[in-house]
C-alpha cells in the first residue's frame, strides 16, 4: 500500500479518537451557555424578601383568531394583540355577512425577534460581607449576610413604542431560552442569609461580594399598522407600513446572586 494512503488513514484516525481541542471547547460554551455556574447560588428559600413569581399570561388565539392570524404574511406573537382580536372576531358586528371595507385595530408591535442572549453574572453588586482576620491566629469563616435590602430592576436599553408590550415578549422570549426564572424587578430582602462559607487564613482579610446576575437581550421588534380586510363572507388580516427596530433589555434573574470571595 503506499505510503501516503498510510499516512492518511493514520491521520483520520487519529482524529476521530482525539477531536481537537478548540472544537471541544466551541461545543462545551454551546451546551452551557445558560448552565448556571457554582458560584451562584439560589436564595429562593432563604431571601426575606417574598418575591412573587412573575409569569406572563399566555394568550391563546381563539379559532377564528388562529384563521385570521393564519392570513397575514407577518408572524403575530404579541399576547395583546391577540387577545383584541379575540375580542373582535367574536364580536358579530365588523363581521357581519356581505360587510365590505376594512377595519383599524391601530399599530402594533407584531413580534420580537431575538439575535443575541447573554448573561451577566455581575450585573449590580448588591452586598460585601468583610472579616479581619489580621491579627488572629487561626483560620475564621466569613459567611454571607445580605446587610440592607436592595432592589434590582431591568429595562429596555433603548427608547420605543408601546414598551409594556415589548418587554413582555422579551422576556417571554428570554424564558424559553435560558429556561431561568427572569423578572424586571426582583428584591433581596435585608438579613437573607446563606450557609456558604468561605476561610479567611490568619494575617488576611476577606471581602466576600455579592452580585444579582441578569439575562441581556437583543434582537428586533417588528411594528406594523393591523387592518382586518372584510370582503363579502371572507376576512383577512392586512398588515400595512411594517418596520422593524432594535431593541435589547436586561432582565434580573430573580431570587439569585453570583459571589465572589477576595482576600487582601
Amino acid at each position: 500500500m503506499n505510503n501516503k494512503y498510510i499516512i492518511a488513514l493514520i491521520t483520520i484516525f487519529i482524529a476521530l479518537q482525539f477531536p481537537l481541542p478548540a472544537v471541544a471547547k466551541e461545543k462545551e460554551a454551546k451546551t452551557n451557555k445558560f448552565d448556571i455556574p457554582s458560584h451562584v447560588l439560589d436564595i429562593a428559600k432563604e431571601n426575606t424578601f417574598p418575591n412573587s413569581t412573575e409569569d406572563e399570561e399566555v394568550i391563546e388565539p381563539s379559532e377564528l383568531s388562529q384563521e385570521l392570524i393564519d392570513t397575514s404574511k407577518v408572524k403575530i406573537s404579541n399576547p395583546n394583540l391577540i387577545k383584541m382580536l379575540n375580542e373582535t372576531t367574536l364580536n358579530p358586528s365588523p363581521i357581519a355577512f356581505g360587510y365590505r371595507g376594512m377595519v383599524f385595530l391601530g399599530r402594533w408591535p407584531l413580534n420580537y425577534e431575538s439575535d443575541d442572549t447573554n448573561i451577566n453574572w455581575e450585573y449590580q453588586k448588591i452586598n460585601v460581607n468583610e472579616l479581619n482576620n489580621i491579627g488572629g491566629g487561626e483560620v475564621q469563616k466569613i459567611n454571607y449576610i445580605q446587610q440592607e435590602q436592595k432592589n434590582i430592576k431591568g429595562a429596555l436599553t433603548n427608547k420605543i413604542a408601546n414598551p409594556d408590550d415589548v418587554k413582555q415578549m422579551i422576556i417571554m422570549a428570554a424564558k424559553q431560552k435560558t429556561k431561568l426564572p427572569l423578572s424586571y424587578n426582583t428584591t433581596i430582602g435585608n438579613g437573607t442569609k446563606k450557609e456558604n462559607s468561605y476561610g479567611v487564613q490568619p494575617q488576611k482579610y476577606g471581602l466576600l461580594h455579592a452580585f444579582a446576575p441578569a439575562v441581556n437581550e437583543k434582537g428586533k421588534v417588528t411594528f406594523g399598522e393591523v387592518y382586518i380586510q372584510l370582503k363579502g363572507t371572507k376576512t383577512t388580516l392586512v398588515i400595512k407600513n411594517v418596520t422593524k427596530q432594535g431593541i435589547g433589555a436586561w432582565i434580573p434573574i430573580q431570587d439569585h446572586i453570583s459571589f465572589s470571595y477576595e482576600v487582601r
